[in-house]
């Protein structure tokens, strides 16, 4: 969703109140039919009084929703001839009385002598004031408006309160908003995440190849730990990256599985089994497209590297490519990226752990009976589920399996709730506040009480289940932290003859099986899944777009890295795997974006019919 303003202030169209060269934009999208709109308007005049000149304001109508007295309300104040006439029966809409009223309407049009209710008013007016309504209407659908009112400071949206401190700090753009706004535009940008993994790659690899190449690689080696007497536990810096850290990849991973299988894209079979059958189409090929090509021996156990995609790299490119891509064509890629991850887990569950120890996997087994006994307590708070997940994820690790499993385990713990009675909620938090606001006089007073602020927790608490609040607080730490880091400790390869010479089929197996194997299996499964009527292909993307969504899945970095990492324990196959998935990634990446690039979106329209002709073809 757009956080900036779609289009720029235009002073000769726009309703404007300030100098046309004032440093500071206040764009409102308001409705005279809204209680908080009509609460704000006061505030407005409390900040234009503030800062004078040195601001600029500006109104655009955005009228309540299926509200058709702030429809009329919008459109009357446009029948206004001159800026000096439509600030007045502004002011007035938004002052008169505590609600809009049909009385309010007639008033202002009878005090400014608009014609809206005369008879005899033209066509030509009322046809311009509903046209300036709606591009309103469009502006603020455009710019990501989903309540009124809605803010925008110097073209970009203000989501912070509105008190006087927190909306001077962002009208002078303090030190500390403008960092935390750079920050969210970046984490916004859908193709952050590929772009810091990419960089962190970069880095490795010019790390490794240069002078300070021994140096890097000696601090990953060094051991990190806690002891106790004799007891003690330590790790690499490499392991606690890929044994620790990745666990918070890998609850990340569990929670996305766990809502696209409830609430998600995965929901329904309808809509997951074209996703699904892609997505196992494009792990069983590149598997076996890998076995056909390696001889017998110890290079055959690296057949899970081509499975995998990397769906932040996949998905990076799709959204950059805009409107050329169809959105269910990310969903699709989306959905399959979840599918494929939990093959994944599954290939590292069973095929790349150690040496079982079955003392430790009972107790872990306890541990997961007794986040089950939580989850089906109702218990809530997060934190005995995090403490209780640190401890299996000790179980696991000296149990034989690989750590990182832990966080997928705990994920599918993390309880849901039903939705929330958001009426009742905001009842009761509108009465606690007004409560408190009665008691602002009082001496000594800092702010709302104790009990206030606990009820006020907990009225927000319940707007969120604890697995979405935990997806929303843990991915993205996990995308801006843990998978550069993932990257900066397993990315570096030393690139040389060395590490080319008696590699080159593991590096053929796969290159083949992330750049061919991927998009075959992947649009190969997909349309048998069509052709047999388990699917529907949706007639918003073609069969050639499919193809370039299967070539991105080609795409394989996180999960192929980890778990090549975990198959080639010699160092020189392991550095050889590394290269031949960084050039298949490049390869996909550009085969993928050329075919989506050249598609055009006649080739939709000539697919549609044949994509869901058959009714037999169909899920009901």
């Amino acid at each position: 969703m757009s956080n900036r303003l779609d289009r720029p202030v235009d002073d000769a169209v726009d309703h404007v109140l300030g100098p046309s060269n004032a440093e500071i934009t206040l764009v409102e999208y308001g409705s005279y039919a809204c209680p908080h709109c009509r609460a704000a308007n006061e505030r407005i005049a409390e900040v234009r009084e503030q800062f004078g000149d040195r601001l600029k304001y500006v109104f655009r109508h955005r009228p309540l929703t299926n509200s058709e007295i702030a429809e009329r309300a919008a459109e009357l104040v446009e029948y206004t001839e001159d800026p000096e006439h439509f600030w007045d029966a502004h002011i007035k809409l938004m002052t008169r009385s505590p609600s809009l009223t049909e009385d309010d309407l007639r008033a202002v049009a009878t005090d400014l002598g608009l014609a809206y209710f005369d008879a005899d008013h033209t066509e030509e007016v009322a046809h311009r004031a509903r046209l300036r309504v709606e591009s309103d209407i469009q502006s603020a659908r455009a710019s990501g408006v989903m309540y009124t009112p809605t803010f925008f400071i110097n073209g970009r949206r203000y989501d912070g309160p509105w008190d006087e401190s927190s909306f001077s700090d962002a009208m002078l753009g303090s030190m500390g908003h403008r960092v935390r706004s750079a920050a969210l535009d970046f984490a916004s940008w859908a193709p952050s995440t590929g772009l810091l993994l990419l960089l962190a790659s970069v880095v490795a690899v010019l790390a490794i190849n240069s002078a300070m190449g021994p140096g890097f690689t000696a601090f990953w080696e060094k051991y990190l730990g806690l002891s106790l007497g004799d007891a003690g536990f330590n790790m690499s810096l490499l392991h606690w990256v890929n044994d620790g850290l990745l666990t918070i990849f890998f609850l990340v991973v569990g929670l996305e599985i766990k809502r696209e299988f409830t609430v998600g894209h995965l929901a329904s079979w309808r809509s997951a089994a074209l996703p699904i059958a892609g997505a196992v189409g494009g792990m069983a090929a590149p598997a076996l497209l890998y076995l056909l090509v390696i001889p017998s021996g110890p290079w055959m156990h690296g057949w899970g590297v081509p499975m995998a995609t990397d769906t932040a790299f996949a998905v990076a490119l799709i959204v950059m490519m805009g409107s050329r891509v169809p959105i269910e064509l990310r969903i699709f890629l989306t959905a399959a990226a979840i599918v494929d991850d939990i093959g994944s887990i599954i290939v590292v569950a069973i095929f790349y752990s150690g040496a079982l120890h079955i003392w430790y996997l009972a107790a872990a087994v306890a541990v997961v009976a007794t986040l089950a006994l939580l989850n089906r307590w109702a218990v809530y708070q997060t934190t005995p589920y995090i403490l209780l997940g640190i401890v299996l994820w000790a179980c696991v690790h000296e149990g034989g399996l690989h750590a990182t499993l832990a966080g997928v385990v705990l994920a599918l713990f993390i309880p849901t709730r039903p939705p929330p009675n958001l009426r009742a909620l905001v009842t009761q938090a509108n009465t606690i506040i007004t409560a408190e606001a009665m008691r602002g006089g009082e001496a000594l007073r800092l702010g709302p009480s104790t009990p206030a602020l606990r009820a006020l927790d907990a009225i927000h608490d319940r707007l969120e289940s604890p697995a979405d609040r935990m997806l929303r607080q843990v991915a993205p730490r996990s995308s801006y932290a843990v998978l550069p880091l993932f990257a900066l400790a397993n990315a570096g390869v030393l690139v040389s003859m060395d590490v080319l010479g008696g590699h080159s089929q593991l590096m053929l197996a796969i290159v083949l099986g992330l750049v061919v194997g991927k998009p075959l299996g992947m649009v190969g499964a997909a349309a048998l899944a069509v052709w047999l009527g388990i699917a529907v292909k949706p007639a918003e993307y073609s069969w050639r777009q499919l193809c370039g969504a299967g070539a991105l899945a080609g795409i394989g970095f996180t999960m192929s890295l980890f778990i090549a990492g975990q198959a080639f324990p010699v160092a020189a196959d392991f550095a050889a795997a590394k290269i031949a998935v960084f050039t298949a990634s490049v390869c996909a990446a550009i085969i993928g974006v050329a075919i989506l690039w050249t598609s055009s979106a006649g080739e939709v329209e000539d697919t549609a019919a044949t994509s869901a002709e058959p009714t037999s073809a169909t899920i009901t």
